[in-house]
């Protein structure tokens, strides 16, 4: 994938060198690093083929993020798509798998990411950011850099404002 920038420890950089792809993206450098559709994911579990490591898995907004519970722990990434900038469920969805899963893995935001988002997703709880191709990750990345103080709990910050005081 292009224009990725990932938070690692609370730093956020943009990496050049993702070996993740997505279905339907040009998957011939690295067979390994596959993000498959939760449909596919069904089926290869179901074949008994082991899931650590080897595939990520994207889920659409209207995805049941709570399907995923038997695989979460062997999971080293789940993207969730956001098909229009003004679509949110994937907050929620990010939400969910963090606070009341127990996500530890890569949460990757996929689909219509842009600046102004990141901030808020951080917060929900993604970790990585598939920034859209027409815009660049350098300057997405300024997004994170400039919206960081928030007032309520979240994933990131799990006391309010008020409480850190």
């Amino acid at each position: 994938m292009k224009n990725i920038i990932t938070t690692v420890n609370g730093v956020s950089t943009v990496v050049h060198d993702d070996p993740w792809s997505m279905p339907g993206e040009d998957d011939s450098g690295n067979r390994d690093y596959q993000i498959v559709s939760l449909e596919r994911l069904l089926v290869l579990a179901e074949s008994g083929e082991s899931l650590q490591k080897l595939y990520g898995v994207v889920l659409h907004p209207d995805d049941d993020p709570g399907v995923l519970q038997p695989w979460l722990d062997s999971l080293p990434l789940i993207a969730l798509q956001f098909p229009r900038f003004s679509d949110g469920r994937a907050y929620s969805q990010a939400y969910l798998l963090r606070a009341r899963h127990g996500f530890e893995g890569e949460l990757r935001a996929v689909g219509d990411v842009l600046r102004d988002q990141l901030a808020a997703m951080r917060h929900c709880g993604f970790s990585s950011f598939a920034v859209r191709e027409d815009k660049s990750a350098e300057e997405a990345l300024k997004g994170l850099e400039v919206f960081d103080l928030i007032y309520a709990r979240s994933v990131s910050t799990p006391q309010p404002l008020f409480r850190r005081r």
